[in-house]
């Protein structure tokens, strides 16, 4: 079967699952200093950190990890403001202010850090038109709406916000698709399209969305390959299966897309 446009071709076998190798590599990030990528990567530091330690985590690996020399990074990153920093004497920022609250859930260790400056921080980054700023700079971005909302929801301090604003520039960021946009007006996008739901989940306004519409545009991301894209288009990436399936789960969905093509291309 000749492949279409926009997909990628596999190889003809499929390689065993080697989580004992992916664990090993998690476990040693950080323990040089001097590594190349390490350096490379410290403008996104605390949102590796997270991205690692929920991958040991799902591989019942966490144990492993040194838990105190995590905590201590992170009670270091947050700066006066309240708001958390990728890194050491980096500005601080939604997104990364997220990633230190999922860390700190991870280890039940949220007394790590002053969670009343973080949640000022958060109040303050929310404008007028219920979106919200990634950072003092002023960015508006879907996904700072939805960490902001995410953080505080997992702070059980929701009610610093104006949620039903928040949840009115949600709305003003879906398309004609049923799909949702970084901002108002902006193209529909898989990782947009679960921030949105995420949100509008969380606040309870899922159903401000035609659950099938949506569905359907997520599951006309799966190529004949297998593999998942982000928009129309594109080529298949492994990183919107977690977009798109989240979105599918939240919604009620995930049956529908081809789970056995999804993994072999996995």
């Amino acid at each position: 079967m000749p492949v279409l446009k926009h997909d990628i071709e596999l190889p003809a076998s499929v390689p065993e699952l080697l989580l004992e190798k992916h664990a090993n590599f998690l476990l040693s990030y950080g323990t040089d200093k001097d590594e190349y990528m390490y350096c490379m990567t410290e403008h996104m530091r605390m949102s590796g950190m997270y991205w690692g330690l929920t991958a040991l985590d799902l591989m019942g690996k966490l144990e492993q990890t040194n838990r105190n020399e995590v905590l201590e990074f992170i009670a270091q990153c947050q700066t006066e403001s309240g708001g958390i920093a990728a890194s050491l004497q980096h500005d601080p920022h939604i997104l990364y202010t997220l990633s230190a609250v999922q860390i700190l859930c991870i280890y039940n260790a949220l007394d790590t850090i002053d969670i009343e400056k973080v949640v000022k921080y958060v109040k303050e980054r929310q404008q007028p038109d219920g979106s919200f700023t990634g950072d003092i700079w002023g960015e508006v971005d879907m996904r700072f709406s939805f960490c902001a909302v995410a953080t505080l929801s997992l702070l059980n301090r929701l009610d610093v916000i104006d949620v039903d604003k928040a949840v009115e520039f949600v709305m003003k960021c879906m398309n004609f698709d049923g799909g949702f946009g970084s901002k108002p007006g902006a193209e529909s996008h898989a990782g947009m399209i679960y921030c949105s739901i995420g949100l509008l989940s969380i606040t309870g306004n899922l159903h401000l969305v035609d659950a099938d519409q949506l569905s359907w545009w997520l599951c006309e991301r799966q190529l004949p390959s297998g593999g998942l894209n982000g928009r129309p288009e594109k080529l298949p990436d492994v990183c919107y299966s977690w977009w798109v399936l989240s979105a599918l789960t939240i919604l009620g969905r995930l049956h529908w897309v081809n789970k056995e093509q999804l993994v072999h291309i996995s």
